[in-house]
C-alpha cells in the first residue's frame, strides 16, 4: 500500500530551484498547492513571493539571501512583495528605498578623511539617512582636501550640482559665507556643522555651544588644580571661530572662578597631530611647571603622545574634544583628564530631519539653530 507523501515548503522551494527552465514553475505550484492544504493557515514562503512578483523562485532565493548577480529592480520587487505578504525581511532588504516615498539627495562636506572622528561622523550621517521611514535619502558625502577656504568652496559647489540641501564643517571665511548666501538664494539651503561658518547666510547651525564647551574645560581645570599654577590652550587657527569661542569660554571661567591659574598665550597647532606633538614637547621644555593643557580643536593625538613621551600619567591635566580610539585610550591610561564630546547620533538625526523639512517645505518656518548638550567622559567612563 502506498504511503502518503508529505511535501515541505522548503523541499518544494529546493525542487523548484532545480526545475528545468522549460517547465513552468507556476504550473507546478498550482498542482501541488492543493496537496498542501489550501485552507490551512501558513506562513508566506519564497514560492509565494515568486508568484507575487512573477520572478523565478531561484531568483527570489538569491535576493532573500543576498547572493550576487541580482538586479536592483528584482530586489525592489521582492522587498515590496515580502512586505505585502508578511514575509520577514532580511536586513539587506530593509534598507532598500521605497519607491512610493519621495527621494531626497542631501550633500555633506567634511574634512580630515583619515581621522577616526570624521570617519565615524560619516557613518552616523549614513545611519541617520537610512533610519528615515517617511522619505528615501541618498547621502552624498565629500571630504575637503585641506582646511583652505578654496578647497571647502570647491566641495560645496560640487555638492550643489546634484543635492537639494548641503551641510558642512568648514572654516570661517568671507568667501564661504558669500557662497552659502548664493546657494541659499538659488534654493539650496546650507547648514553649518560643529563650526558656524555660514553665519546668518546659512539655514542653521548644528553643534555644541562652543562658549559653554570652553567654560566646561575651565571648570574641570579649576577643579583639578587647587594651587597657583600655569596652563596652556591650543587652537587650530583663527579661521575656526568655534574654537576661538572655546578659548574665550575657557579663559573667562578661570578669570572669574580661579584667578590663581595663569593661562599662557594661546598657541596655534593647525589641528595636525605632528605639529601638536612638537608644540607640546616644546611647551613642556619651556614651562617645566606646566600643570594643564586644553586642546580646543583637533590634533589632540599629538598632545597625548607627547605627554606619554615626556611626563608620567596623571601628572598634567589634559582636556580634549571628541571621543576617539586615541582619546579613549588616553582616558584609560590617565593621560587624558576629560573628553568633551559631540553627541553625533543626535546631531545627525536632528540635522537630517531639518534638511528634509527644508527641502519638502521650503516656505515653512524652521528653527535655524540646534545646539546640543555635550557628552563628558572621564577616566572612569571607559
Amino acid at each position: 500500500m502506498c504511503q502518503p507523501i508529505v511535501i515541505g515548503a522548503r523541499a518544494l522551494e529546493m525542487s523548484l530551484e532545480i526545475t528545468p527552465k522549460y517547465i513552468n514553475s507556476n504550473s507546478i505550484i498550482d498542482v501541488i498547492t492543493p496537496m498542501l492544504g489550501a485552507d490551512m493557515p501558513r506562513k508566506p514562503t519564497i514560492i509565494d513571493i515568486a508568484r507575487e512578483t512573477g520572478l523565478g523562485a531561484a531568483t527570489v532565493d538569491r535576493v532573500i539571501h543576498a547572493r550576487p548577480n541580482v538586479s536592483e529592480r528584482a530586489k525592489e520587487q521582492v522587498a515590496k512583495a515580502a512586505q505585502k505578504l508578511g514575509y520577514p525581511l532580511p536586513m539587506s532588504l530593509r534598507a532598500l528605498p521605497n519607491s512610493s516615498l519621495p527621494m531626497l539627495n542631501l550633500g555633506f562636506v567634511l574634512h580630515k578623511r583619515g581621522q577616526a572622528f570624521y570617519q565615524n561622523f560619516a557613518k552616523e550621517i549614513e545611519a541617520a539617512c537610512r533610519a528615515r521611514r517617511d522619505v528615501n535619502i541618498r547621502a552624498h558625502i565629500r571630504f575637503s582636501a585641506s582646511q583652505s577656504p578654496d578647497d571647502f568652496a570647491k566641495e560645496l559647489r560640487a555638492a550643489a550640482e546634484n543635492c537639494q540641501a548641503i551641510a558642512a564643517t568648514a572654516v570661517n571665511h568671507s568667501s564661504l559665507t558669500r557662497l552659502a548666501e548664493e546657494l541659499t538664494g538659488s534654493g539650496i539651503p546650507v547648514f553649518s556643522m560643529l563650526n558656524d561658518f555660514a553665519l546668518s547666510a546659512g539655514s542653521g547651525y548644528f553643534g555644541l555651544d562652543n562658549m559653554k564647551v570652553g567654560r566646561l574645560a575651565g571648570w574641570m581645570m579649576a577643579t583639578r588644580l587647587q594651587s597657583h599654577c600655569r596652563v596652556a590652550v591650543f587652537i587650530g587657527g583663527a579661521r575656526w571661530h568655534g574654537q576661538a569661542m572655546r578659548e574665550t569660554g575657557f579663559r573667562s571661567y578661570l578669570r572669574e572662578h580661579a584667578p590663581r591659574i595663569s593661562v599662557l598665550d594661546t598657541a596655534v597647532n593647525l589641528e595636525t597631530r605632528q605639529l601638536t606633538h612638537e608644540a607640546t614637547l616644546d611647551l613642556l621644555a619651556r614651562t617645566p611647571d606646566l600643570a594643564g593643557l586644553y586642546v580646543a580643536g583637533g590634533g589632540m593625538e599629538g598632545a597625548i603622545s607627547a605627554l606619554r613621551e615626556a611626563r608620567p600619567s596623571d601628572k598634567i591635566t589634559l582636556i580634549v574634544n571628541e571621543l576617539t580610539p586615541d582619546s579613549s585610550q588616553g582616558l584609560a591610561d590617565r593621560y587624558v583628564t576629560m573628553v568633551i564630546a559631540t553627541p553625533l547620533q543626535q546631531l545627525c538625526a536632528d540635522l537630517i530631519d531639518r534638511m528634509a523639512r527644508h527641502v519638502l517645505d521650503p516656505d515653512g518656518k524652521h528653527r535655524n539653530r540646534a545646539e546640543l548638550h555635550p557628552q563628558l567622559y572621564l577616566p572612569e567612563s571607559v
